[in-house]
């Protein structure tokens, strides 16, 4: 039997395992356009429109430029549509360069660089650090250092959504979510 005589039966055999494999699962898209919302920097007017958003508040990442664990959650994670579309259905999602001149108005509306606001203001000490802050200012959730995937980083929006942190610290509430997996 020839090669070409063979070929029909190749396309059904190909046809029926990308059938039984289902959907291809959602492409990978840049956290830096879907994950991350577009600022000016404001951060008073971003909590005024997280509120008119009828958002929980907004997310901040702080993070370097050069800093490896916050390149690869980009990259890895908050690259990962569903990580994307849970996020920013709950809060506005901010970055904050940790080391940048961009100017940012903090919470009361001072303007200065993001890297003044992010060591002096918010006093973040490394990256990447994640901070939630609730609609009344007050920030409900900080962590620092990267997560091991797609799962353990949506506890951080799954935590506030939930309400759990008006009952427990984020680290405990964590530990008994990660044990029942």
């Amino acid at each position: 039997m020839s090669a070409f005589a063979r070929l029909p039966a190749l396309v059904v055999v190909v046809a029926f395992a990308f059938a039984l494999a289902g959907p291809a699962p959602a492409q990978d898209r840049p956290a830096e356009t879907h994950f991350f919302d577009a600022s000016f920097g404001d951060l008073k007017e971003e909590l005024e429109l997280a509120r008119k958003e009828g958002k929980k508040g907004l997310f901040l990442m702080y993070a370097a430029e050069d800093c490896p664990p916050c390149i690869r959650m980009k990259k890895t994670i908050m690259s990962q549509p569903r990580v994307q579309d849970h996020f920013r259905r709950h809060f506005r999602v901010i970055h904050i360069d940790f080391n940048g001149d961009a100017e940012v108005a903090d919470f009361d509306g001072r303007p200065m660089r993001s890297k003044d606001f992010a060591q002096k203001v918010a006093r973040v000490r490394g990256t990447p650090t994640f901070s939630v802050i609730g609609l009344d200012g007050r920030e409900l959730l900080r962590h620092y250092g990267p997560t091991r995937d797609a799962e353990e980083f949506m506890l951080f929006a799954d935590y506030v959504v939930s309400g759990a942190h008006r009952a427990q610290p984020f680290d405990a509430w964590r530990r008994e979510r990660l044990a029942r997996r």
